[in-house]
Order: C-alpha cells, then sequence, then structure tokens
C-alpha cells in the first residue's frame, strides 16, 4: 500500500525552504491540514483544501480522509513532540510518509553552538511547567519549547522559585524565519519582556550556593518533601524503591501513600515513568499534590479514596507498593490479582499485626522478608548515641509469569 497521508515538517522559512519531495506532496495533496500560521506559508499554488486542526484538538479531520492524498503541516520535525508521533498510533506505518525539517531544538543548537547531544530537550505546549523541576541541576542545558509569548517569564519564576535564579535564559524567536529574534537575561533579572508565542527557552542551569541537591536517584532527602510525619524515610525509600526497580515505561501504584514520596521517586527515575497514587486522608492529597509539583512529576495522578475499593477500574500496574493499610482487609488480595504477571510487590510493615499480616501472605505466596534496622547518631549530653529508628518489615516478591 502506497502512503496516503504525507506530514510535511515546515520551518519559519515556509515553502521555499521545503524540499522537492515536500513541494510535490503538497501541490499533490486533495486536503492540507494544519495551524493558521502554517497554512499562512503556503503559496497561491498549493490548490488542495487548507483545513484548520479542529478546537479541541483531534485528528478526526485527517482519519476520516483515509486514502485521500492529505498533507498535515508540522513546525519543524514531526516526530519530535509533534503531530506525527501522534498519528503514528494511529495510521499504520505504510500509510504514512513523514518529511521532517530541522526542528527548533537543532536551530537553536546552531545559534548557541550547544552540542545537541549533550542537552537536554523538553516541551512545555500543552504541559505544565512544573515538569522542569526534575531536570533542574547546575551545569545542566535545556532546550525548551514554550507554549505561547508568557512561557518564559512562568520558567524565569519557576527557576528562582527552585533556587536556579542566577541561571542564564536565551529566548529564542521565529527561529529560521525574518522575524527571529534573541533575548538573553538571567533569571533572577528577567524583566518580562514582549516575546512572540513562538519561541524556544535556552537555560543554563546555575543553582543558588544554599540550593538542595536533588539527585534523579532514588532516596532524596526527607527535607524535600512536606509530609504529616507520615512518610517513608530516607533510607528505607531508597531500599524499597531498589526492590521496585522502576524500568522506563512501566506504573506503579502507590498504595496509602502518605506523602507521596514512593510514586515520585518512582516518576523522578525516568520521564516516561508513571505512577497512580492512591490516598483517602484530604490532608495527605494536598502534599501530594504539593510534591509532585516540587519535585517535577506533576504528571503523578492522585486517587482519592482508600485501597481497596480505590482499585476498582484502574489500569493494571507493572509494580505495586503498599506503604500503608496492609490489614486492611482484601488490600493485598486485590493488589496481588491485578499485578501484571511478571510485576513486583512491596510491602513495607512497622507494627506487629502488619509484620504478622505479611509473614502470613509469604506463607502463601511466597517472596522474601528483610528487616530493616536504621540508627542515627545523635547528642546524649556531651556524647553522642544511636537513636534506633523503628525497624520496618519489608515483603518483596514477583508475580509468576
Amino acid at each position: 500500500m502506497s502512503p496516503w497521508l504525507t506530514v510535511v515538517g515546515i520551518g519559519e522559512d515556509g515553502f521555499k525552504g521545503l524540499g522537492k519531495n515536500a513541494r510535490r506532496a503538497l501541490l499533490g495533496a486533495s486536503r492540507i491540514v494544519g495551524s493558521q500560521r502554517q497554512l499562512d506559508l503556503l503559496p497561491v499554488c498549493i490548490r488542495g483544501e487548507r483545513q484548520l486542526w479542529p478546537s479541541p484538538f483531534s485528528l478526526e479531520p485527517v482519519l476520516a480522509k483515509r486514502g485521500e492524498p492529505v498533507c498535515v503541516l508540522a513546525s519543524g520535525d514531526p516526530m519530535l513532540f509533534g503531530v506525527g508521533a501522534s498519528l503514528a498510533r494511529q495510521v499504520a506505518q505504510e500509510e504514512m510518509h513523514v518529511l521532517p525539517a530541522p526542528s527548533s531544538y537543532s536551530l537553536a543548537a546552531a545559534r548557541l553552538g550547544w552540542p545537541l547531544q549533550e542537552v537536554v530537550t523538553l516541551s512545555v505546549v500543552a504541559r505544565p511547567v512544573a515538569a522542569l523541576s526534575a531536570q533542574l541541576f547546575s551545569g545542566v542545558r535545556l532546550l525548551v519549547l514554550s507554549n505561547d509569548g508568557l512561557s518564559p517569564s512562568a520558567i524565569a519564576a519557576l527557576l528562582r522559585e527552585r533556587g536556579f535564579g542566577p541561571s542564564r535564559l536565551s529566548v529564542l524567536e521565529h527561529l529560521g524565519g525574518e522575524a527571529e529574534r534573541r533575548t538573553d537575561g538571567s533569571a533572577n533579572d528577567w524583566s518580562d519582556p514582549a516575546i512572540a508565542d513562538l519561541n524556544l527557552v535556552a537555560i543554563e542551569c546555575l543553582a543558588e550556593p544554599d540550593t538542595p541537591r536533588l539527585s534523579r536517584l532514588a532516596g532524596l532527602p526527607d527535607s524535600a518533601f512536606q509530609h504529616d510525619g507520615q512518610l517513608t524515610k530516607r533510607d528505607v525509600r531508597a531500599i524499597t524503591l531498589a526492590r521496585l526497580a522502576p524500568v522506563p515505561g512501566e506504573l506503579l501504584w502507590d498504595v496509602g501513600a502518605g506523602s507521596g514520596s514512593i510514586g515520585i521517586e518512582w516518576m523522578r527515575a525516568h520521564p516516561s515513568c508513571r505512577a497512580l497514587a492512591i490516598e483517602a486522608d484530604p490532608g495527605r492529597q494536598q502534599l501530594i499534590e504539593h510534591n509532585r509539583d516540587a519535585l517535577g512529576v506533576p504528571g503523578l495522578q492522585l486517587i482519592r479514596g482508600s485501597a481497596p475499593q480505590a482499585l476498582d477500574g484502574l489500569e493494571a500496574p507493572d509494580a505495586i507498593f503498599i506503604g500503608g493499610g496492609v490489614t486492611r482487609p482484601g488490600v493485598l488480595d486485590t493488589c496481588w490479582a491485578r499485578l501484571k504477571p511478571g510485576g513486583r510487590l512491596v510491602a513495607n510493615a512497622v507494627t506487629l499485626q502488619s509484620e504478622t499480616t505479611l509473614m502470613a501472605w509469604r506463607e502463601r505466596h511466597g517472596g522474601e522478608l528483610t528487616r530493616i534496622h536504621v540508627a542515627q547518631a545523635l547528642p546524649l549530653g556531651d556524647f553522642d548515641t544511636w537513636r534506633q529508628a523503628l525497624p520496618i518489615t519489608l515483603l518483596d516478591l514477583v508475580k509468576p509469569l
């Protein structure tokens, strides 16, 4: 089957910047779908019917014309945070031809002299700016696609809030076009200049001297989280996440999430990791919402309710952590039944009752029990002594394939 759909990446230089194949596809298309800005870049010799994307956005205008010669216009590289990726999930590979142009990232890296392979590329187009928080480390360079002309100011405010006010910003507007412009400054001194909607923000991250180091590895400081005392503490959290073993693209249920620390660190392990935090307490729900934004994982989904009832209808997980409620009837059984084959279940117990529940569960289903003892050196008069935290019993098991 020959492709009926051609996705054409078009830059600010418009039709004159397109290659021969892209021009031929546009000239032969019966319908061309794109934004108003993209359609306005086409000359009058393009005779195909021009159609704007609907609002709210939908692929239906394209999919409804399956089999006809259709072109879709995209900015730069359609497969990089573009509509090409969305279409590829709906249209078979042999039915679609993608003709990319240089992406905004490529053009920005060329203007700045930054090796693109050493840069973190991000987008806040229809995405929360809070997601940038997980990428903020001194010395890191970020290229961020903006949602609109207000995005640079929002990004500068986020950098100041997170202790990265000294970071250098370069806002690049209309890359590759006649109206291309660059505005430089620091986040601390950003004066909110007028910026075109089509822009990209380049950031050289630089932290204040007292900004906490928040590694992507498991075991963030307890002070990184707002909590009411129900928090899986740092050392136990690191051990727990090592047993959960997050893998890109996998989904975690954080059952009895408390402050959400396990789900948050699971998602920080890789941008494609997902998590559902199940929590019934309204106060703790607010803590989860604060922590997920502050630590750069606004995509963590909060499920308001108690297990096992709140688990009905949720997507089957690749891993489950039970931090509270293991003694509640049906919690362990429901979690085990819903866990994907080959998935990991980790449950922590502090009380004798919950420990007994885990021991009985192990007798029936197997798994490994581990006792965790953590002590800290604290003052005792003029000397120091070990202060023992409550011991944790951890059950770790894998569901048979």
